[in-house]
C-alpha cells in the first residue's frame, strides 16, 4: 500500500519541519513573553502605566497579526536573506514563522495575566515587594499554567504554519507533500506527510496539556 512512499525523503522532512517548528517555538516565547507582559503592565491602572507604551505596543502586535502568514513569508523574504543569507529552508523559515506567531502568543500571554486577582498583586505590594519581584512571583507564577497552554496552541498553530512555509521554499513535510505528494499524484505520499503532521500536533498537544496540570497547584 505504501510502496510509492519515499522514506528518506518523509523522514528528512519531517526534522525539517521539527526545526522549522522547535526554533521559531523558542523564538516567540522570548519575543512574545516580555510583550505580553509589557501589555499588562503598560495598561491603564497596572504596575507602569504608561498609556503611550501600551498602545504604540498594540499597533504594532495587531498590524502583525492582520496580516496573512503567506503575504507576511513573502514581505519577510528580503530580511531572511539578510541574517541567514538565504530565503529558503527551515531555518530561513522561522524568521517569518517566528515574526508571525510572537504578536499571537503575546495576547495569549497578556489575557493569562489579566486573570491574575488584582488582590493577590496588591497584597504582595502591601508586603513591600517591587514591581520586577511582583511580576515574577505573582503575575508570572500565578499564570503559569494558562502561560504553558498558550505555548502549546501556538507551538500546534506553527505546526500549521510551517506546512505554508513549505509551499514557499520553506521545505518539511508541507513542501513534500505538495511538491512530491500533489502535484507527482503520488497519494500514499500525501496521505503519509498529513498523518506525520497530525500526530506531531497530537505529541505536542498532549505534552503541553501534561505540563500545564503538572504545574497548576490551583
Amino acid at each position: 500500500m505504501l510502496s510509492q512512499v519515499d522514506w528518506e525523503t518523509v523522514w528528512q522532512a519531517t526534522l525539517d519541519t521539527l526545526q522549522m517548528v522547535g526554533i521559531s517555538t523558542l523564538f516567540t516565547v522570548l519575543l512574545g513573553l516580555p510583550l505580553g507582559v509589557l501589555l499588562v503592565i503598560t495598561n491603564r491602572g497596572h504596575l507602569w502605566e504608561n498609556q503611550v507604551i501600551h498602545k504604540s505596543l498594540a499597533v504594532v502586535v495587531n498590524v502583525f497579526r492582520g496580516v496573512p502568514f503567506i503575504v507576511l513569508i513573502l514581505l519577510l523574504f528580503p530580511l531572511s536573506t539578510f541574517l541567514i543569507g538565504t530565503s529558503l529552508g527551515p531555518t530561513a523559515a522561522t524568521i517569518p514563522l517566528t515574526v508571525a506567531a510572537a504578536p499571537f502568543f503575546a495576547r495569549m500571554v497578556e489575557t493569562a495575566l489579566l486573570e491574575v486577582d488584582r488582590g493577590t498583586l496588591e497584597a504582595a505590594h502591601a508586603m513591600g515587594a517591587n514591581r520586577f519581584t511582583m511580576i515574577r512571583k505573582v503575575l508570572l507564577a500565578e499564570s503559569l499554567p494558562a502561560i504553558i497552554s498558550g505555548i502549546t496552541v501556538t507551538c500546534v498553530s506553527l505546526i500549521g504554519y510551517s506546512a505554508f512555509a513549505g509551499i514557499v521554499g520553506g521545505g518539511g513535510l508541507g513542501d513534500v507533500a505538495l511538491r512530491v505528494g500533489f502535484q507527482s499524484f503520488n497519494n500514499e505520499m500525501l496521505l503519509v506527510c498529513s498523518f506525520i503532521l497530525v500526530a506531531i500536533v497530537q505529541i505536542v498537544q498532549w505534552i503541553g496539556d501534561a505540563i500545564s496540570r503538572k504545574v497548576d497547584h490551583r
